[in-house]
């Protein structure tokens, strides 16, 4: 079996089903009219702006926000089983999957009364915001987040490793709103860009579909990013890249093996 094979195994792997015990972060959400596109249905943008409320909102909740109050997202997975459309009341409900001491990977269903469900997973790392490096989780809290996991020695694997295309790319321009307190581009803002180029890509988002996003090294302001693209078949790829140097990768295609 050859690399580019097993990381496209990797990258269509099912996600972990919702665990019958254990800890799981349960709210709900009233789906708001900016996050919405022209066929009036939650946006993959504004899907993942829900993750990362929906996460600062679970450290809140079990006390751990002040322990761990900085994280930057390796990688984000979004299967969209069914659109959710407006107006439509959201249920959010977050889970750990895997976990090591400095880093997890985190479901999150949203379940909607008006379409869904899409399912997602970030691969989260906790940092010491000083030292710019993995940082311990506290005892109390890595034995919460195992309550749904046997997998307490996760180890970080790239699913999109494709060399960048020859071609040129299309700019991608920055906003000092889209950046954040680390003084990189926030992990939400990539998926303005991806939602951009799957408009151009109509039949791979007409049922179930997959975006991966994964984040290699940060974007600053000021900087000069293209994104490049590459159509097959089965997937559209996308580089956002400075000076050709790769520094995210997001890939869109069709969800196998559902309805």
């Amino acid at each position: 079996m050859t690399k580019q094979l097993v990381v496209e195994n990797q990258a269509l792997r099912p996600l972990a089903p919702v665990p019958a015990t254990g800890h799981i972060f349960d709210v709900g959400r009233r789906l708001g009219t900016v996050e919405l596109d022209e066929r009036q249905c939650l946006r993959v943008d504004g899907v993942a702006r829900y993750l990362q409320d929906a996460g600062v909102d679970h450290l809140e909740h079990v006390g751990a926000l002040r322990e761990h109050p900085h994280w930057i997202v390796r990688r984000t997975v979004i299967d969209v089983i069914r659109p959710i459309a407006w107006p439509a009341e959201l249920r959010l409900r977050r889970w750990c999957s895997g976990l090591s001491s400095r880093w997890c990977t985190m479901r999150v269903r949203l379940d909607a009364d008006n379409g869904g469900p899409i399912e997602t997973e970030g691969f989260w790392i906790h940092m010491n915001k000083e030292s710019m490096s993995p940082s311990r989780f506290s005892d109390r809290f890595f034995d919460l987040l195992a309550t749904t996991t046997d997998e307490h020695r996760l180890r970080w694997r790239q699913w999109l490793n494709e060399p960048l295309p020859s071609a040129a790319g299309a700019r991608f321009t920055l906003r000092r709103s889209d950046i954040d307190h680390f003084d990189h581009l926030t992990n939400t803002a990539y998926w303005d860009g991806v939602h951009e180029f799957a408009a151009t890509a109509p039949d791979l988002t007409a049922g179930p579909h997959r975006y991966v996003l994964e984040y290699n090294r940060p974007i600053r302001f000021g900087e000069d990013v293209r994104i490049h693209a590459d159509r097959t078949a089965e997937a559209l790829t996308l580089w956002f890249a400075v000076d050709r140097e790769v520094r995210a990768v997001a890939r869109i295609g069709e969800l196998p093996g559902r309805p």
